[in-house]
């Protein structure tokens, strides 16, 4: 069961959010079980390291965190 708590959505609104939870469980429920699940993108650590080093300079420590 799925209750609207806040605010009033459209119909389109409900029926667009109805059908991503549906397509999500439906993707959930054919993978086989017990089958490994490919990592999560956000853990990836690679996902940080695709930004090329700053060159040396003034305030270049302050860039080696942020990327610009």
């Amino acid at each position: 069961m799925i209750k609207v708590v806040r605010g009033n959505p459209t119909p389109e609104e409900l029926a667009a959010a109805l059908a991503v939870v549906q397509a999500r469980a439906a993707a959930t429920a054919s993978a086989a079980p017990g089958a490994p699940r490919p990592p999560e993108g956000w853990s990836d650590p690679a996902r940080i390291a695709h930004h090329a080093l700053p060159r040396p300079g003034a305030r270049a420590w302050a860039r080696t965190y942020w990327p610009s």
